[in-house]
């Protein structure tokens, strides 16, 4: 009997787009309170008297207690699909993040509130949406996965310029209920609708009865993929980079802010990341779909440190402000496309879920310590320069580790043993 042949690009998309639809807005709804804490800093200080490290602690503690629970929901992933988890966390996220709105001064409870976040959003983390969409696109995959993950760039145009609007019209505690119930009851429709992954799909047409298992799909075993060089390079150079561009994400509001920029234009400024997220992310997948992945990766990521040095050293113009916003958005939502693309590359699909899973609770302990660096930088040091001097140099060495990352393993052909070691490889 002849192998069934592959569906090409055009077919993927054709049967995948309303999942990658759904994946991406759901993504979304996971930025929106972390693309609008700078938005918050200044009316809660001013109504609480809370300084800049306390605020910033907050989605610090959020993304520790998701990088704890990472690797867990990981394996869950890979059990029982994304959509078991997402639609109970989307609903579960929009109840907290309404939370967010009977803050009362309380510094215990401020804390209290985004644990609890915490706890909620490792239930719709990247590791969700990624797998459901990795599993279902394959010569599509890298574009299918820009489309994903612009959703945080999506989330980084709108919420600025909207959460600025929503504070000044109704107040910050409004514009808390307006994010989670708005933003969120959009991405439950969608993914109601439209969140089904390779296995729902099988399901659904009869082709796959018995209960999920990912066995006969090709990839290193979680014990392999701890000894894999070219995946510690991986997370190695996320962390880093994520560190960096997350702390400088949470705070670039109040970077522009105390440069002399009104607050409407610094918000209008800031939404600049995000139209320029889309655009990198897009760019970005059909690249990476087209050339070697490591290249793509290492120039994309090790390009944010030309961000960080114009903040640096020219902030009195208006174009260089402008230009390093526009690279930094080019390149800051792509930090995750690249990771989960490289790690299906060099880790298969066989326990991508859990593998993935540990890449994410890195990636969210760096989201959690990068705003607390920048903070405790901005107590101790009265500025966010050697903050943004050390982002210049991170981004760089982030940059190179992907670029000196070898060919894939060919999955065809490699044994066991060579794939584990990373030894055996071909030119992908």
């Amino acid at each position: 009997m002849e192998e069934p042949k592959e569906p090409t690009q055009a077919q993927e998309w054709k049967t995948g787009w309303t999942l990658v639809l759904a994946a991406s807005i759901g993504f979304s709804f996971l930025s929106v309170l972390l693309a609008g804490t700078g938005l918050f800093m200044e009316p809660l200080s001013r109504e609480f008297g809370w300084s800049r490290s306390l605020l910033s602690a907050g989605p610090g503690i959020a993304t520790f207690t998701s990088a704890v629970l990472s690797p867990f929901y990981g394996v869950l992933i890979d059990r029982v699909g994304s959509r078991r988890l997402a639609l109970p966390g989307i609903v579960a996220v929009m109840g907290s993040t309404c939370a967010f709105a009977l803050a009362n001064g309380s510094q215990v409870q401020w804390i209290a509130l985004w644990l609890v976040f915490g706890l909620l959003i490792t239930t719709i983390k990247s590791t969700i949406w990624t797998a459901a969409v990795a599993g279902v696109f394959t010569r599509g995959r890298g574009l299918a996965l820009g489309c994903t993950v612009s959703g945080t760039a999506l989330a980084q145009a709108i919420v600025p310029p909207l959460g600025n609007f929503l504070i000044e019209e109704v107040g910050w505690r409004g514009a808390f209920v307006w994010f989670g119930l708005g933003w969120g009851g959009v991405s439950l429709l969608l993914c109601f609708l439209f969140l089904y992954d390779a296995h729902d799909r099988a399901t659904r047409s009869g082709k796959a009865p018995g209960p999920r298992s990912s066995a006969h799909l090709p990839g290193l075993t979680r014990q392999e993929a701890l000894r894999s060089r070219p995946l510690w390079q991986v997370a190695i150079s996320t962390f880093v980079i994520m560190l960096l561009t997350i702390g400088l994400s949470i705070h670039l509001f109040p970077i522009l802010t105390e440069s002399g920029i009104s607050r409407g234009s610094a918000a209008w400024l800031t939404s600049l990341t995000g139209v320029a997220g889309i655009v990198g992310k897009l760019a970005t997948g059909a690249l990476l779909d087209r050339y070697r992945p490591n290249w793509i990766g290492g120039l994309t990521m090790g390009v944010t440190a030309v961000t960080f040095f114009l903040l640096t050293v020219a902030m009195n113009s208006t174009v260089a402000i402008v230009f390093a916003l526009l690279v930094n958005g080019y390149a800051a939502g792509t930090k995750m496309q690249i990771c989960a693309y490289l790690t299906v590359g060099y880790a298969g699909m066989r326990h991508f879920g859990a593998i993935y899973g540990l890449m994410s609770a890195l990636v969210a302990l760096a989201s959690g310590l990068g705003p607390l660096v920048a903070g405790a930088i901005y107590d101790g040091f009265g500025g966010y320069e050697p903050f943004l001097w050390a982002g210049t140099v991170g981004c760089l060495l982030g940059g190179s580790l992907l670029v000196t990352l070898p060919a894939y393993p060919n999955w065809a052909e490699a044994d066991r043993e060579d794939i584990g070691s990373g030894d055996r490889v071909t030119a992908r």
